[in-house]
């Protein structure tokens, strides 16, 4: 008995020694990245490589947010609006039109009803660079390259959102639609009084993922936008790194804002997060 603890206390030994070497590989980019932020450009490039900056300046964010007599094509600010515009907007019409749509495809009866869920789902086998050319045509075709309706209104045609939602719907008893049918009310009445508020954990749930992933959009933001003005932060902070120079304390400050409001956001709603997993990972059918 006591070798075979021994045993299980040496593997719990090693399991965590190797959770520890793998949280550490993962983290080591982030925390070289917060690191180069508060360095001087100098700091940077030095050799050997100092993790620790000596001396921290904060003059990286300062800079990032400086109007520059010699960069005046530079808004951060316009693009950090830009971000927020983009990335809130596409979050609340995916879950206006993704929570409808999961809701008909969990109680509705209709025609073809299982071939175009089958259908719509299998688009998410396609990668979403294959889909680039073709929206752009499209985009094109409606006069919006370089506009906010080219950022807003091509995520909402994904189907991961109907496909989550509905997954989620199923788990929840039909019970208590039919008690709130039998008091009058309709099938609206349904879907916003009984629906939607025991949806809440799947609905921040992929409000989260899909403002994190509007939020960090990069290749397509870069397809369609021309104009400085109309930048979002991730594609505007790639102006800092030219062909023969590249201020990269000013980038990496900027990667850290970037990420800032993503990092608050789940720490704040990760328990909601959980619940969702567990509920509709486990009880969709």
């Amino acid at each position: 008995m006591q070798s075979r603890r021994r045993g299980l206390t040496g593997g719990m030994l090693s399991g965590y020694g190797l959770l520890l070497l793998l949280t550490f590989l993962i983290l080591f980019p982030v925390i070289w990245i917060i690191a180069q932020s508060f360095m001087q450009e100098a700091q940077i490039y030095r050799w050997p490589i100092n993790f620790i900056p000596s001396p921290a300046t904060f003059q990286n964010y300062a800079n990032l947010f400086t109007y520059r007599p010699d960069r005046p094509d530079l808004p951060i600010a316009r693009w950090l609006f830009n971000s927020a515009f983009v990335a809130t907007s596409v979050t609340v019409l995916i879950l206006t039109v993704a929570s409808m749509a999961g809701y008909a495809f969990a109680r509705f009866e209709f025609p073809g009803k299982t071939f175009f869920f089958y259908l719509f789902g299998a688009s998410l086998l396609i990668p979403s660079q294959i889909t680039f050319i073709p929206s752009f045509l499209i985009v094109r075709a409606f006069g919006w390259i370089d506009t906010y309706h080219a950022l807003i209104w091509p995520p909402i045609a994904g189907f991961f959102g109907v496909f989550f939602l509905r997954q989620f719907f199923l788990t929840i008893p039909r019970d208590f639609e039919d008690a709130a049918i039998i008091d009058g009310c309709s099938r609206w009445g349904v879907f916003r009084h009984v629906i939607l508020p025991l949806s809440t954990s799947a609905m921040v749930t992929l409000a989260i993922f899909t403002f994190l992933g509007a939020w960090n959009d990069f290749v397509w933001t870069l397809i369609v936008l021309n104009s400085n003005e109309m930048r979002t932060l991730t594609v505007g902070l790639t102006i800092f790194n030219g062909e023969y120079w590249s201020e990269q304390g000013i980038i990496m400050a900027g990667a850290v804002f970037t990420s800032l409001p993503i990092v608050i956001v789940f720490l704040f709603l990760q328990k909601r997060i959980s619940e969702s997993v567990l509920l509709a990972g486990i009880g969709g059918r």
